[in-house]
This record gives C-alpha cells, structure tokens and sequence, in this order.
C-alpha cells in the first residue's frame, strides 16, 4: 500500500540511536516547523499561524530529546559493547557536524549589517565561547538570540563524555536513572529560585527576566537533553524493557500528544510559573516519549517514511540557523511592494525563502563538511555513524 508522499517500511528490530529512521525525521521535521511558526510570530502575525505557533518554543525541547538520545547514544552504545570510547573523535566529528555553518552565519551577521533582525548583537566572543546564553536581554541583544539552544547542546557535547566517564569510573553508571532524576531536580529547584528571586517581583520586566533567567540557562533546560540520554541508556542497557516498551509503539504516540496537549493548558501563557515549575519536565516528558513511540516498530512514525520530513529533516539544522534572518530580509522586502506581514502571502512566501536558505547554507557549507569529515576518518577506520 502506498500513501501519498508516504511509503510503508517493513517492520525491523529497533535500530541503534545512531542510525536514521524514519520516525526520527518526522520528529526532527515538527520541531523544525514548530520553531519557525514560534518566531513567525515575531515578525508577522496571521491569525491562524498566531494561534498554531504559541506553542512553537517546545520545537527547542524536542530537539533537545533527539540529540540527548542520538549524541548520547554513541557514547553509550560503545560502553554497552565493551568497545573503547574515541573522545577525540567525539569532539571531531561534533565540531565540523556544527561549527561550519554556525560560522558562516557569524560571518553574516557582523559584516552585512540588512541580516540583523532585531536590536543588536552580543559580542562576537559570546557566540565564540557559546556563552551567549547566560545573562541574554531580549531587551537588548536580541538580534541572533535563537543561537541559545547551540550553546546549550555544545556546552552538552563538552561535557557529556566527562559525565559519562564520571558515571563509569564511579560506578554510578548502573545507577544512572537516579543520577538523571537529581539532575533534572536540581535543574527545577534551579528554576525556581531564580524565579523567586528575579522574576516575580520584576513587574512589567517580568517577561524579560523569565527568558533571561529561566528559559535561557543551561542549568534551567537540562530536562529535554536528559531525557533522550535516559532514552539511549534504556535502549543500550535495559533491552528487555525497550523491547516491551517499543511494543506499543500507537499507544506510546498517543500517550505523548495526550501530555504535549496537558502541558499547552499547564504553559498558557508560558512566562508563568507553571511553565517554570511543571512545564518544562512536562514538555521534555511528553517529547521523550513520542521520541520512544518513533523508534517502536509498531508505531505509525516508525513504519511509514516521507519524503517531505525527511528533506526538511535534512535541512533543519540549517533552517534552525538563518530562518529569523531570512524572514526579516523577506518582510523588508515585501513590504516594499506593498505586502503586509500580517498576510498569508507574506508568511508563504518567506517559509518559501527560508527553505531555500536552507537549501543554499545545507549544499554549500553543511554537506560539504560532513563529507570531509566522513572522508578522514575513514581512512582511520570505517564508521557508519553521520550524525
């Protein structure tokens, strides 16, 4: 049988966190699509896109999931195997993974002054040291501020192998469940004294000081990454308990879109309390789970593959870079020939440009690095990881 733009896949044994599947793409295309419609909103307001994007920022913490599972995953998996841990390869293949295109759009930034979209900048040694993400005033710098979530996943990737190496050398890696639960603790008592303390009595600047010192922080947003490395260690640790899990793959789906729905009323508002103190675990709850469900062969992400989530999943790192960018520069032009930002057409039109934005920075920067750096090392040897 064959659905339009969908083809069935037959059934196989759950793959391993670093191979590509099918239900992975179409979550990695929602987030990608739920990030766009979230900063839409910035600069254009079409009623309907209003309304699907308020929820959009949680596009950042299913992201966050999928990288914890698939970067974890290839730490993990080696231990599990009993196969020695290459942590310099780790950082390799991590760095020219992300740094290539992320500098490119550097270099955009701060010689063409028309890719600004809001305010002002950082400073360059923010985005440098992928610090830019402590101490962020949207009232301010926010020009580039989506790059917060790179900082977060960096700083993830710099210190995971140590965290894993901790865990190891510790013995606490068999305790590992627990270790993630005091993490995810700490990362809400975290947010909750910093809400006590700089956001409820900020008034009108409450907005503000929430991005600044709740949504922003790495500390405050460890839950999503968290939950996809407890995913990988559950896949390459506890196979017995994945395999009953992955049975009902449906059901699992079903369960996570019923928590994402429960967290959209707990997250009304989002600069709230709520969403400070049970929105977040909610939030990365709900995604690890539908994350689980699209590793499930039973599950319908897992069994039927797409062209379109699996191109736009292709592209969205790329998306994630210069979408903001892109709809500004289209906006300043349209407006120019008379086309409102608050229209359908313009909205259209501009995810049409960032799509082919992130055409352009994928074939021209992204590819061209990820294939230098599958070519070095396999003259080491052969590796079938490319993420």
């Amino acid at each position: 049988m064959t659905i339009i733009f969908f083809t069935p896949i037959h059934p196989l044994p759950p793959a391993a966190p670093e191979n590509r599947l099918a239900g992975l793409d179409h979550l990695r295309a929602l987030a990608i699509v739920l990030v766009f419609l979230y900063h839409y909103r910035i600069f254009g307001d079409p009623p309907l896109i209003s309304t699907l994007g308020s929820f959009g920022w949680t596009g950042v913490d299913l992201f966050f999931v999928l990288s914890g599972y698939l970067i974890g995953g290839q730490l993990l998996g080696r231990l599990a195997a009993n196969k020695p841990v290459s942590y310099t390869e780790f950082y390799f293949k991590r760095s020219l993974r992300i740094l290539p295109a992320y500098f490119v759009v550097l270099v955009l930034y701060f010689t063409v002054p028309a890719f600004i979209e809001r305010s002002s900048l950082p400073p360059l040694w923010r985005f440098l040291t992928f610090t830019q993400n402590f101490g962020l005033d949207l009232s301010d710098k926010a020009a580039f501020s989506h790059a917060w979530s790179l900082c977060i996943e960096e700083q993830f990737y710099l210190v995971l192998p140590v965290f894993i190496i901790f865990l190891t050398t510790t013995g606490l890696l068999r305790n590992g469940g627990w270790v993630i639960a005091l993490l995810v603790a700490l990362g809400l008592a975290a947010r909750l004294y910093n809400w006590f303390n700089f956001v409820a009595s900020a008034g009108d600047n409450a907005w503000i000081e929430f991005y600044k010192y709740i949504y922003y922080p790495t500390y405050n947003r460890l839950d999503g990454l968290l939950a996809g490395l407890g995913l990988a260690a559950l896949f390459h640790f506890k196979p017995g308990l994945w395999q009953r899990l992955t049975r009902h793959g449906n059901i699992l789906l079903l369960l996570g879109i019923g928590l994402i729905i429960a967290a959209g009323f707990i997250c009304a508002g989002f600069t709230t309390f709520n969403t400070a103190a049970f929105g977040f675990p909610l939030i990365s709850l709900a995604y690890g789970i539908m994350v689980l469900a699209a590793l499930s062969p039973t599950s319908v992400l897992y069994r039927y593959s797409s062209f379109i989530t699996r191109w736009i999943a292709t592209l969205s790192y790329s998306i994630y870079l210069i979408h903001k960018q892109l709809i500004h520069l289209t906006h300043t032009i349209l407006d120019k020939q008379g086309i409102g930002n608050d229209s359908y057409t313009s909205f259209w039109i501009s995810a049409a440009m960032t799509l082919l934005g992130g055409m352009i920075l994928h074939f021209t920067v992204e590819r061209p690095f990820l294939r230098l750096r599958d070519a070095i090392l396999a003259k080491k040897r052969p590796f079938g990881n490319k993420n």
